[in-house]
C-alpha cells in the first residue's frame, strides 16, 4: 500500500508541475523579474514597429468646469499589444492558453493623453491577460482631468465637443503605431449603453486615428472626440425665467403714473435684481473671446433699463419745469408735440388748439379785469363823498375782480401745466416703444439662436 501510494503522489506532483500557471511564468522567466521583459520593446526586429490596439468606453463626465474649461471623465481603457518573447505552446502545459501575469512584470508601451493636467486617478488593477501567442490585454478605469476649448455661444442649450487624445510620449512611429480595435459606432453604443447620466448628455463619440509631426519626427495617436450636450432645465429655471420675468416687470412699470415718485423707485429696484442675475450669470461663463447669446441679451436689457431709468428722471425734471416754467419751448413743442407725436400717432391737436385758445382767453380775460379794477379803482379815488354802504360795496366789487384774476391766472398755468404733461407723455411712450422693439428683437435673436 505504501509503494502504491508513494507512486500516487508522485504521479499527482508531476501533473501539478506540468499544468500549473507556474510553469508557464516559470518557463517564460516571468517570475524572475528579467530586464529584457521590462526594459526592452518587445520585437525579435527592432526594424518592426510594435501595433498597439486601444479601446475606450466613457463611463460618466463627472465635471466640466466652464471657468477653467476642464473635463472630468471616467472611461474604461483597454490596450493590447504582442510580446514576441512571451510565447508558449498551451498543448505542453495543459492546454493553458491564458494566463494572467502582474503588471510590472512586462513591457508597456508609453501611452498617455495629450490634453491630461493632472495625473490619472484609477483603481489598481495589479494583473494583465498574457496570450499563448503573446497577446498582452490590460483593463484598467481611468479617472482623467483634460483641457477642453468651450464653445458657449448658446449657453445652455449648447454642445461640447472635447477631445482624449491617446498616443506614445517617446516612441515615434517607426517604433509604435497605435490603432483604434473599435470604430465609431461601436464606441458610442458601448458608451451609451453604460454612460451615468448627469448635468451632460452624451452625444456620440469620433474615433480619429491621426499622426503629429514635430522635430522632423512623427508620432501614432487615436482621437476619441466626445460630443456631449447640456440638461439647461437648472439655468432655464434659475437664470432664463427670473431674467425674463424681471423685464417684463420692467416694461409694466412703464404704465405706472409719470406724477408721483413710485415709477423711479420701482425700476431702480428692479435694475438691482438684474444685477444679481448678471452677477450669477459672470460665475458660471468662462473667460472666452465668444460672448454667450444669454449675455448679449441680459446687457442689452439691462442697457435699456438704465435708459428707462433716465427717461423716469428727465419727466420728473420737466413735470416739476410745469411749475417754475409754465411756458414749454417753442423748439421742444415743433419736435416733440408735433413730429414725434405724429410718427407716434398721438393726437395732440386738441391739447395744443385747447391750450392756445385758453391762453389768449386768459390773456384777454386778464387784460379786461385788470382795465375793470383800474377804473373802478380810479372810480373810488375820484368819488371821495360816496356814502359808507356804496363804499363797502365798492370794495367788494375790487375784492371780486382780483379774486376772478387769481382763478384766471390759475388756469392758465394749469394749461401750461397740461401742456408739458402732453411733452412727457409723448416721450415716455416713444422710450416705452424703443424698450418693447429692442427687447423683441434681441428674444427673437436669442430663440433662432438656440434653436439652430
Amino acid at each position: 500500500m505504501s509503494a502504491v501510494s508513494a507512486q500516487f503522489k508522485t504521479g499527482l506532483t508531476a501533473s501539478q508541475e506540468t499544468c500549473s500557471y507556474w510553469d508557464v511564468m516559470s518557463n517564460l522567466s516571468i517570475a524572475d523579474a528579467n530586464p529584457r521583459l521590462t526594459s526592452v520593446r518587445p520585437v525579435t526586429d527592432w526594424r518592426e514597429p510594435s501595433i498597439v490596439r486601444i479601446d475606450v468606453t466613457l463611463h460618466a463626465t463627472l465635471d466640466l468646469d466652464e471657468k477653467l474649461q476642464i473635463l472630468t471623465s471616467l472611461v474604461k481603457f483597454q490596450m493590447s499589444w504582442k510580446n514576441q518573447f512571451l510565447t508558449w505552446d498551451p498543448q505542453s502545459f495543459c492546454g493553458i492558453s491564458k494566463i494572467s501575469i502582474p503588471v510590472d512584470s512586462v513591457w508597456k508601451p508609453d501611452l498617455f493623453v495629450s490634453e491630461m493636467t493632472e495625473d490619472p486617478q484609477s483603481p489598481t488593477v495589479p494583473f494583465m491577460s498574457l496570450s499563448s501567442d503573446g497577446t498582452i490585454n490590460q483593463w484598467k478605469p481611468i479617472r482623467i482631468v483634460s483641457t477642453c476649448s468651450l464653445d458657449i455661444y448658446k449657453f445652455p442649450f449648447d454642445t461640447q465637443k472635447c477631445n482624449l487624445t491617446f498616443g506614445p510620449y517617446v516612441h515615434t512611429v517607426q517604433d509604435i503605431v497605435v490603432v483604434p480595435k473599435s470604430n465609431s459606432s461601436a464606441v458610442t453604443q458601448s458608451s451609451q449603453e453604460n454612460y451615468a447620466k448627469s448635468e451632460w448628455l452624451l452625444g456620440k463619440v469620433d474615433v480619429l486615428s491621426n499622426n503629429i509631426s514635430a522635430e522632423e519626427k512623427e508620432w501614432s495617436q487615436v482621437t476619441y472626440q466626445i460630443t456631449i450636450r447640456r440638461v439647461p432645465i437648472l439655468y432655464v429655471i434659475n437664470l432664463i425665467v427670473p431674467a425674463g420675468f424681471l423685464v417684463l416687470v420692467d416694461v409694466a412699470s412703464m404704465f405706472i403714473p409719470m406724477e408721483g415718485g413710485e415709477r423711479l423707485g420701482f425700476k431702480i429696484t428692479v435694475v438691482l435684481g438684474f444685477s444679481v442675475l448678471l452677477l450669477i450669470l459672470n460665475d458660471l461663463l468662462p473667460n472666452s473671446e465668444v460672448t454667450p447669446i444669454l449675455g448679449v441679451f441680459c446687457a442689452v436689457c439691462l442697457v435699456i433699463m438704465i435708459i428707462s431709468i433716465v427717461d423716469s428722471i428727465f419727466i420728473s425734471y420737466m413735470l416739476h419745469l410745469s411749475a417754475v416754467r409754465p411756458d414749454v419751448p417753442q423748439w421742444l413743442k415743433i419736435w416733440v408735440l408735433k413730429h414725434l407725436a405724429f410718427i407716434l400717432r398721438i393726437d395732440t391737436g386738441e391739447v395744443s388748439e385747447s391750450n392756445a385758445v385758453g391762453v389768449r382767453n386768459t390773456n384777454k380775460a386778464t387784460s379786461v379785469v385788470g382795465k375793470e379794477a383800474d377804473i373802478q379803482t380810479r372810480n373810488c379815488l375820484q368819488k371821495e363823498h360816496d356814502s359808507a354802504e356804496i363804499k363797502l360795496l365798492k370794495k367788494v366789487l375790487l375784492e371780486l375782480l382780483m379774486i376772478r384774476r387769481h382763478m384766471i391766472m390759475s388756469k392758465r398755468e394749469e394749461e401750461a401745466k397740461s401742456e408739458w404733461n402732453m411733452v412727457a407723455f409723448v416721450l415716455d411712450r416713444f422710450i416705452l416703444i424703443c424698450y418693447l422693439l429692442t427687447v423683441f428683437i434681441i428674444l427673437i435673436t436669442v430663440v433662432v439662436v438656440w434653436a439652430f
